[in-house]
């Protein structure tokens, strides 16, 4: 039986999907500007919203630090880049492909 985690590195600005302790997936991701950079620290998955609205494209996965989480954007341009409010972006066909992957309360590492 799988038993995910999250890994999100800033620096690199990658989202890497481990089972257990073997890299299943890498994405790319936006993060947040300087001014509202994405915290670091231990979080989990508590929530998962499709078709969210706004600019969180086709899905919202909340994390456990109010306010954040990673979601897909109407920007895909975005990704790679210093722009969000401290959200982790992802492309929405990434997004929904990770959230069909992970269930709530997948172990999530945002490191600097």
């Amino acid at each position: 039986m799988a038993v995910y985690r999250i890994t999100v590195d800033l620096s690199e600005r990658k989202l890497y999907l481990y089972d257990k302790d073997k890299l299943v997936k890498t994405y790319p991701v936006g993060i947040g500007r300087v001014a509202t950079k994405t915290p670091h620290g231990e979080f989990m998955i508590v929530n998962k919203v499709p078709n969210p609205g706004g600019p969180y494209g086709t899905l919202w996965m909340g994390l456990s630090k109010k306010h954040y989480g990673i979601h897909g954007t109407n920007r895909p341009s975005s990704i790679g880049k210093r722009v969000s409010r401290g959200c982790i972006r992802m492309h929405n066909k990434d997004v929904l492909e990770l959230s069909k992957l992970v269930p709530l309360g997948t172990h999530v590492t945002i490191r600097p």
